[in-house]
């Protein structure tokens, strides 16, 4: 494999952040140095190549400005949500944050934004009924439904939902659910079920508890 230049890793070694504000040096690998300028300028326009997208970007910027370090996330999201004037909005949660997605939803009608949940065992289909073996199961031997963020994602399309939520759904679920999902989405709640849906904290501390993030090896599964 040939050895990697500071050129092919992208943002990955810049210790700078130059592009926020323009008040330090750009690093010689930097990426936006490296765009021509015209290239640049096409890249730009493409937010104004669609009446949405311009509006998700000119709304998304607001909610930012007026609110950076005053509002969490739920309230900058239902800001978000009132701003870009949707009217009804879908949430795919998982089972197990069930309370808080009728939580949010709660909050959400509130403000007058109607709300329509999906949660991820919808349908109630077996894992061994879609093809995978009892083994993969958490607990082999009984009914365990398997998650089903494709009909999570048609649900809330048929409910006519402008603009999706998804709360904690699984690794690979979460990306399923996006690709089918007609209405633009974000997230609220990320899963992590070590870190209290906070997986930054593996990262923010790899000083630490999770050292073993940095070492080559994978976490041994669990034993069942």
């Amino acid at each position: 494999m040939p050895k990697k230049r500071e050129t092919d890793s992208g943002c990955e070694l810049c210790k700078t952040t130059s592009c926020h504000r323009r008040d330090k040096n750009f690093p010689s690998f930097c990426p936006t140095t490296a765009q021509d300028e015209k290239y640049l300028a096409k890249i730009t326009a493409r937010y104004s190549k669609t009446p949405n997208t311009r509006k998700i970007a000119e709304v998304s910027a607001s909610v930012e400005g007026d609110y950076y370090g005053i509002a969490t996330r739920v309230e900058e999201t239902l800001i978000f949500i009132k701003r870009m004037g949707y009217k009804k909005i879908g949430v795919a949660n998982c089972v197990g944050l069930i309370d808080e997605a009728n939580i949010f939803a709660k909050a959400a009608k509130a403000k007058g934004i109607e709300v329509y949940l999906a949660s991820c065992k919808v349908g109630s289909i077996d894992k061994t009924d879609f093809g995978l073996a009892e083994g993969v199961k958490i607990k082999p031997g009984g009914f365990e439904a398997m998650c089903n963020p494709v009909l999570q994602a048609e649900m809330l399309d048929k409910a006519g939902c402008e603009f999706n939520i998804v709360m904690g759904l699984c690794v690979g679920h979460d990306t399923l659910f996006i690709a089918h999902s007609k209405a633009p989405v974000t997230y609220l709640v990320v899963k992590d079920r070590v870190l209290g849906h906070n997986p930054a904290a593996a990262l923010n501390w790899t000083k630490s508890y999770y050292g073993r993030l940095l070492e080559p090896g994978f976490l041994e599964p669990r034993k069942r």
